[in-house]
């Protein structure tokens, strides 16, 4: 289903390059190439992709039209993020009825959340996410120094069962209802699956999937409304696949140690960015 969808979406962009008669431009490309390396390289290690696109756009001046921001970044890192998908699905065991439940309750949370989330004070969601982010990295850090063991959780499970996977459901849930208010569901995704006992890395399959199958739809329906900008598009593509082939085997090298600390870095991360997205929301609704 997930090549599929690449492939279709694949399909669409060369249709609309072709139908608008884009001329190639190697200086475009190469932008587009570099900026899809670095930005899914980040996201596969789980970071994420938007914030650190948006800044990098910014910087280049890569859209003439900002209002295009949003269509362009789903359909340049869609593909990018089923090839994280497939990843991370064929390379780490995650047991089935988990991966499958939390995946589904987290698309199911994101159709509900489009029309549900956003009629919400996002600044405040974010707000609150970013404080509960930080308090829950300072104590994942306290607790990877052996400082407290309350909660000391021996993450070598690859799937969930009875309330902690009943937890896991809801959780993800909420977090793909709060993708729609602009919460990446990555980090706290990470947190939730640290904190229920799985291995870290399970984290990766859950997530990316999660997101896999929503970006897809979500760009063609960008592409319907022609809110989109076709400029370097397929260096984009490529440079992302590549940032993701790289950053995986990356992942997949490190250590259950090494992948708890990076929760903690990314964490602290987006905390700071959502709550500076939470201040220019701020500033836009004054």
């Amino acid at each position: 289903m997930l090549i599929a969808c690449a492939i279709i979406l694949g399909a669409l962009i060369v249709s609309q390059i072709i139908k608008q008669r884009v001329s190639f431009n190697a200086g475009d490309q190469a932008l587009g190439f570099g900026i899809g390396m670095l930005t899914d390289f980040l996201d596969t290690l789980g970071v994420g992709s938007f914030v650190t696109t948006t800044t990098l756009f910014q910087w280049t001046n890569y859209l003439d039209d900002k209002r295009n921001l949003p269509g362009t970044m789903y359909m340049g890192h869609a593909i990018p993020t089923v090839v994280e998908a497939l990843f991370f699905v064929t390379a780490v065991n995650v047991e089935i009825t988990t991966l499958i439940s939390m995946v589904l309750a987290a698309v199911i949370g994101s159709l509900i959340g489009s029309e549900v989330v956003v009629r919400l004070n996002q600044a405040m969601i974010q707000k609150i996410m970013a404080t509960a982010l930080v308090a829950t990295a300072i104590l994942m850090a306290i607790n990877k120094m052996g400082l407290i063991s309350i909660i000391a959780v021996h993450n070598n499970a690859v799937g969930l069962t009875g309330g902690a996977l009943v937890i896991g459901i809801i959780g993800n849930f909420i977090l793909g209802m709060l993708m729609s208010a602009g919460v990446g569901l990555y980090a706290p995704c990470m947190v939730l699956v640290y904190f229920l006992g799985l291995k870290p890395i399970a984290a990766f399959p859950i997530m990316m999937l999660s997101c896999a199958i929503l970006m897809p739809v979500t760009s063609v329906n960008f592409m319907r409304s022609n809110r989109y900008s076709l400029k370097g598009i397929i260096g984009f593509i490529f440079g992302g696949i590549v940032g993701v082939v790289i950053a995986a085997t990356l992942v997949k090298g490190l250590s259950i140690e090494m992948l708890g600390w990076l929760i903690v870095a990314i964490s602290f991360w987006t905390a700071y960015q959502l709550w500076r997205s939470a201040k220019v929301t701020e500033k836009i609704i004054k």
